[in-house]
């Protein structure tokens, strides 16, 4: 076993995080040789994680342990899903690096003054199974567990349920919507809790999953039936002819409105986006233009000097079947 250290973050206004070749979703990953690895935790036990026993300024250390596990909860209450998580109960220890324990805590971080959290994660490099993650929230920012929020302060389910989200596996989706406001961006709309950059103080929209999310992390974790239930596409985004880099594209379904999205992340263009809801969908192409690619994927090598282009008719996604061989071909801006 070859172990090594990942790290993913969510900031206030910009975001950062380790991604390497996947299909949908954006799942934490990477490539040895011809293999193509998803990192994930071993099947056959919960995931058991210890919480830190202090809080900050505005948060009791008994609110940050219930709210935590809310947010575990949150993700275990995915009916598609297998992930199941356990408690292992409070630690006064620090967070500590290849120690054996998954741990979630504050620490004050002040220099980092966009990081209101990250996960780190210990695997094993041979097989992508994860084999500890550690969340840290960064005590320097206000926090509030008020359930409708709290003016001026960041919503601490929200944030735990992203974190968590990292540490089963999941990267960051591109399901939303910011403007840029000086040196970052706010917020207008975001389609997945897995979107990277945080809604604004006194928002908890972050604490509900989307459908994005659902999809993702039963992709990752899948029950007995989630394939059967559902659907996926495969295709290629073109310009030219030639496979497009890091096109985000979506299915929106046209029956429930609901959004999945993925990534072309190799040179050909392809895309796979997977746990679709049966039925008829249209697809969106579009460029990541409206945030920090490297969010996202490897920033120098996404193309995002094209167009918005849609498939030329809706697309009837079969249950538990494929739809192969999607073209779509977007022109330069």
């Amino acid at each position: 076993m070859r172990p090594s250290r990942v790290h993913a973050a969510l900031v206030a206004l910009i975001a950062l995080a380790a991604a390497a070749p996947t299909s949908a979703y954006l799942k934490f990953g990477y490539t040895i040789g011809t293999r193509s690895l998803v990192l994930k935790w071993p099947d056959a036990a919960p995931v058991t994680y210890v919480v830190g026993s202090r809080g900050t300024a505005t948060v009791t250390g008994a609110e940050f342990r219930e709210t935590v596990a809310r947010s575990f909860a949150t993700w275990e209450g995915v009916p598609s899903a297998s992930i199941r998580f356990a408690s292992g109960g409070v630690t006064d220890r620090d967070l500590a690096d290849n120690d054996g324990v998954t741990q979630l805590a504050f620490a004050s971080r002040p220099e980092l003054d966009r990081t209101l959290g990250a996960t780190s994660y210990t695997i094993d490099v041979a097989t992508g199974t994860l084999l500890e993650a550690d969340v840290f929230f960064n005590a320097a920012f206000p926090w509030s567990v008020a359930p409708t929020g709290q003016a001026g302060r960041f919503d601490l389910e929200s944030i735990a349920t992203h974190e968590v989200g990292h540490l089963v596996g999941l990267g960051h989706s591109a399901l939303g919507e910011t403007e840029q406001v000086g040196s970052g961006r706010r917020v207008l709309s975001a389609g997945a809790v897995m979107f990277p950059i945080a809604f604004a103080p006194g928002n908890v929209d972050g604490r509900r999953l989307l459908p994005d999310d659902i999809a993702g992390i039963s992709d990752i974790y899948p029950d007995a039936g989630f394939r059967a239930a559902t659907g996926s596409i495969s295709g290629r985004v073109v310009k030219g002819g030639l496979g497009v880099y890091g096109a985000h594209v979506v299915a929106m379904h046209l029956r429930t409105g609901a959004l999945v999205g993925g990534f072309t992340l190799d040179e050909s263009g392809g895309f796979v986006l997977a746990g679709i809801e049966p039925g008829p969908v249209v697809l969106r192409v579009e460029p990541l233009d409206d945030a920090d690619v490297t969010s996202f994927i490897d920033g120098p090598r996404v193309d995002a000097n094209f167009r918005v282009a849609f498939s030329d008719k809706a697309i009837f996604v079969p249950k538990g079947g494929n739809v192969p061989s999607i073209t779509i071909d977007v022109v330069a801006k």
